[in-house]
């Protein structure tokens, strides 16, 4: 495993890229042509009013779910149709989501010499990074991000959390519990909503025994945003992603009918994706999405995802319920360990990675 324990160049933080003043972005980060965004609205302006759905989640609560059936069905349909939604009045107080946001946008504008102190590693991608993916000479992303794990607790470690700022460490904490409490939520929904019994999905990520860590990536200006991305097209490989984003900065692109639509944050909303485990033990019933980001050249974006995991170890594949002779297994099993190195090893290729799953016939 001597390949994941370094990066194979030096790492260059992409912050310090931009606030050097340069007026023409390094080679190392300019895509090919066809992977390259178009910055263009009015290229095609039947993409201009498309969002993706928001719904009100009133209704669901600690004490059980009393969502009405029209809200069921609008979960379903985003489901399948986008991978993705926008919820809504989630049980997360707006005041403290605003905290954690503004609490990670301080960091990220700490003095480089305190953020390298937690500079992260290919083993664990614990910590502050600036790449995914080990091959040498890929080209990268314009971003740089932090890592860390919330569950299982054997993964946790605070002294891979930043310090500063202050109370930092706590706000973190506190942040994780409230989307623990979320995504089993969602989960549950989620299952409901697939013609299963309330638990059955949790159950399929090894019931309490599942994993949670988070992301926040940092997209500082970028002079020639037409040329990058700031994380290349990709479907998340985990369960389920609670993304938090700067309400007032667009930049996350999901593509749909082979078309890219900017999503439109609203105000303290969480945007939900379907990650790679959900559609593999949904029989494809329920699909991840393909989605990147775009920069831009006036202003930095911040967004902090949170990943619901399965247990490492579990075996994942189509849950029995989901299997039919008209619509058997499409995918082998495989544990969620083994599907991340795989991807670690590659990195953000589009939905090639789950694509390549596919059960032999």
């Amino acid at each position: 495993m001597n390949k994941l324990h370094d990066w194979p160049e030096p790492v260059i933080r992409v912050q310090s890229l931009s606030e050097s003043g340069l007026k023409s972005i390094p080679e190392r980060y300019i895509k090919p042509a066809t992977d390259r965004p178009s910055l263009n609205v009015e290229e095609d302006p039947s993409n201009m009013d498309v969002n993706i759905p928001i719904i009100d989640l009133t209704g669901l609560s600690e004490d059980g779910n009393n969502l009405p059936q029209s809200t069921m069905d609008q979960i379903s349909l985003a489901c399948r149709e986008w991978g993705f939604f926008q919820v809504v009045n989630h049980g997360v107080c707006p005041g403290f989501m605003d905290q954690v946001r503004e609490t990670w946008r301080s960091f990220f504008h700490l003095p480089m010499e305190m953020k390298q102190a937690y500079a992260n590693s290919p083993k664990t991608y614990e910590g502050y990074g600036s790449r995914l993916g080990i091959e040498k000479g890929a080209i990268l992303d314009w971003s740089d991000y932090y890592y860390l794990h919330y569950l299982p607790l054997t993964l946790k470690d605070y002294n891979k959390w930043p310090a500063p700022p202050d109370s930092c460490r706590e706000v973190i904490d506190e942040y994780g519990k409230e989307l623990v409490k979320l995504g089993g939520r969602i989960m549950n929904v989620l299952s409901i909503s697939l013609g299963l019994k309330e638990d059955r999905l949790q159950n399929a990520f090894g019931g309490d025994n599942f994993g949670a860590c988070l992301r926040v990536n940092f997209y500082p200006k970028c002079p020639q945003p037409e040329l990058a991305l700031g994380l290349s097209s990709h479907s998340d490989p985990g369960g389920l992603t609670l993304l938090l984003t700067d309400h007032q900065v667009p930049g996350l692109q999901v593509r749909k009918d082979d078309k890219w639509i900017t999503v439109k944050p609203a105000p303290h909303a969480f945007i939900v994706n379907i990650g790679d485990q959900i559609q593999v033990l949904s029989n494809a019933n329920y699909k991840s999405v393909e989605h990147r980001v775009i920069v831009n050249s006036n202003i930095e974006r911040l967004s902090l995802g949170f990943f619901y995991n399965p247990k490492s170890d579990m075996h994942i594949q189509p849950m029995e319920e989901l299997v039919s002779t008209d619509k058997p297994a499409l995918y082998s099993p495989m544990t969620f360990d083994e599907y991340r190195l795989f991807i670690r090893l590659r990195g953000p290729k589009g939905k090639s990675q789950i694509e390549s799953l596919h059960s032999p016939r």
